[in-house]
């Protein structure tokens, strides 16, 4: 078992109180098994969680609109789980959900671990989606500047010189400011 699937099982072991489905979830090999547990009627949450991380670390796609679904949701560590087992799972379609969910303004809240996984993806999706959301928190009084920050290390990682106007931007607010010269200085 590696690290991630430790630390997933870890935390879901008290939501699913330890089960016996819950065991044999973690351990089964069988791909057929954990495929029908994303559609089986009435399934809990952490069960879903554990099939659909396992289908998509092993690159089954049949996890992937669970994963997305997971990469969207309120609770943070369910977000992180998702966003691994995507990176893995390699599927084409993973960059253009990312920035879906990273652009989408009703759920800005939740928007980081979008954000961070399209940083690793490096796709064609990723520079385009971080100058959008990184040029909306730049307004005054947005609350979200824990996302702007790693929309500007992300821009800064990917070295795309398209970010520069936005980076530019983002050196005037005092929480950016050393970032956002950092990332200006990984584009020339």
């Amino acid at each position: 078992m590696d690290e991630e699937l430790r630390s997933l099982a870890r935390r879901l072991r008290g939501e699913s109180g330890g089960s016996a489905a819950y065991e044999r979830l973690l351990v089964t090999e069988d791909q057929e098994e954990l495929a029908g547990v994303l559609t089986e009627y009435e399934r809990p949450l952490w069960a879903r969680e554990i099939a659909a991380y396992r289908l998509g670390c092993a690159g089954d796609r049949r996890a992937f609109e669970a994963l997305v679904l997971l990469l969207n949701h309120r609770d943070p560590e369910r977000c992180v789980s998702a966003a691994h087992a995507l990176s893995r799972l390699a599927d084409p379609r993973t960059a253009r959900a990312a920035a879906a969910l990273a652009t989408n303004e009703l759920r800005v809240a939740y928007a980081l671990v979008p954000v961070r996984l399209l940083t690793r993806l490096r796709a064609p999706e990723s520079v385009p989606a971080l100058i959008t959301v990184l040029a909306r928190r730049l307004t005054p009084g947005d609350p979200h500047w824990r996302l702007a920050l790693a929309c500007v290390e992300g821009l800064g990682a990917l070295g795309d010189k398209r970010a520069a106007t936005v980076l530019r931007s983002a050196t005037t607010h005092p929480r950016l400011m050393a970032g956002a010269e950092a990332a200006l200085a990984r584009l020339d």
